[in-house]
């Protein structure tokens, strides 16, 4: 949780808004649940960095919190996505590190869950689905070992 409270503090100090924050949600680690839980959160922002430049700005503070990128699914200390920047979508290449919406997005109960909390109506600009639509679509698993701390 302290790293999630530092990116906040370093998105701000770099003029990235926080306009919502949503609490603090825990789930098992993937794809091996003996390694440590994820704590993830949903933040609304507002800046005037263009989605390139966010992510540009996300990947550096990652960095700087610790975050190392040698093998996929590994443990990390901080993990920064953009998942949605004003209904746009971006299709990236690998290069870019950006596809917004997210691509894993609608699948992913650490991130309708708190996504929910603080956007009740949002509409995925893809599928054109509701937030609760999509939350509905999970898994009972998917709902069970989600954990809100």
């Amino acid at each position: 949780r302290k790293n999630i409270e530092l990116a906040k503090f370093k998105l701000e100090k770099n003029n990235i808004k926080i306009i919502k924050s949503s609490k603090n949600y825990e789930t098992l680690s993937w794809p091996d649940k003996k390694k440590p839980k994820f704590v993830n959160i949903v933040l609304k922002i507002k800046t005037s960095l263009s989605p390139k430049d966010l992510m540009k700005k996300c990947l550096y503070i990652e960095k700087e919190l610790g975050r190392l990128r040698n093998k996929k699914n590994e443990p990390r200390t901080c993990d920064i996505d953009i998942i949605d920047y004003d209904k746009k979508i971006i299709k990236g290449d690998k290069s870019q590190n950006l596809t917004i919406p997210h691509s894993k997005m609608h699948k992913r109960n650490f991130v309708l869950l708190p996504l929910f909390e603080i956007a009740k109506t949002w509409i995925h600009p893809l599928k054109k689905v509701s937030i609760k639509d999509l939350i509905n679509a999970l898994d009972a698993d998917d709902l069970r070992t989600i954990k809100l701390i």
